[in-house]
């Protein structure tokens, strides 16, 4: 009888006891729930199911993604679809803007899928959905999230004209992971489109993620081209892997260096620094509005 081999699996990496989240509760999370619920409202936060919904709702602050929820890209830490994006849907910035109305979001964090497919990049969608809250919503102030544009300025250039309170451009990771945690993306144009929204007079904003194998010297030589370039807003935060076909975990990092790189990065003069292992992107988004 021939011997078979036993293969043994890995254990699976356990999250320590500081990324337990804790349940959402408050009377100003319980009204947002409703709505949501009532009107079928979609938001980042919830299908996300990000960490921290519970206090940025209770905050009044919510995320919404547009031009629909097929990626063209194919990034080894996104859990959004990748493939051939449907048509552009011209109403969407007036559903974006009722939802926001519907919730009465006090700062909207908006983003999107990256659209490579579009001679536009998706601009004039995203300009017509900051319109459209302002109409809908003149009291709510806006962040959005963007995509680089594939350098395209002309595009970029749409959303320095239409001023959001705050853009944002996440680096993602250190220079060395870029192009196996980014893939299509690039260091260095992710760090001129920040400089370029500076210039333009934006106030700007970026995050990194934590734990897929970088050094300490690499965190601290990828905050401080952030800072060359004149970034305001930093923040850090722990990866999560969110299937098994995206990249592992390599570490998760303590409480304790989220609080070094904290420390860091205000004296290298960012405005404010967002750093822990639960910190996501729009993270205490309305506190960054100075």
């Amino acid at each position: 009888m021939k011997e078979t081999e036993v293969i043994t699996e890995k254990p699976k990496r356990t999250k320590p006891d500081w990324l337990r989240v804790k349940l959402p509760t408050g009377k100003e999370y319980a009204q947002v729930r409703k709505l949501v619920d009532e009107h079928k409202l979609h938001t980042i936060c919830e299908s996300g199911n990000c960490p921290n919904m519970g206090e940025c709702w209770g905050a009044g602050t919510a995320t919404f993604m547009i031009l629909g929820n097929i990626c063209t890209r194919s990034c080894g830490f996104c859990a959004v679809a990748t493939g051939m994006p449907s048509a552009v849907d011209w109403q969407e910035p007036s559903r974006v803007a009722s939802s926001v109305k519907l919730m009465q979001v006090k700062h909207a964090v908006v983003t999107s899928v990256d659209r490579d497919d579009l001679k536009d990049g998706g601009s004039i969608i995203w300009v017509e959905t900051v319109e459209a809250i302002r109409r809908e919503s003149p009291g709510t102030t806006l962040e959005t999230l963007i995509p680089d544009f594939m350098g395209k300025w002309e595009n970029l250039q749409r959303i320095i004209d239409v001023k959001p309170e705050i853009v944002s451009h996440n680096l993602e990771t250190v220079r060395r992971l870029t192009r196996q945690v980014r893939i299509q993306a690039q260091y260095d144009r992710s760090l001129e489109v920040l400089r370029r929204l500076k210039e333009g007079g934006c106030k700007t904003k970026s995050g990194v993620m934590l734990g897929l194998g970088e050094t300490d010297e690499e965190i601290r030589e990828t905050m401080r081209d952030l800072s060359n370039n004149n970034v305001d807003i930093l923040t850090l935060g722990q990866y999560l892997q969110p299937t098994p076909k995206h990249l592992p975990v390599a570490e998760f990092v303590t409480p304790e260096r989220f609080a070094e790189y904290k420390e860091f990065g205000l004296s290298l003069g960012f405005k404010y620094v967002e750093s822990g292992p639960l910190v996501r992107s729009s993270y205490h988004a309305e506190k960054h509005l100075f």
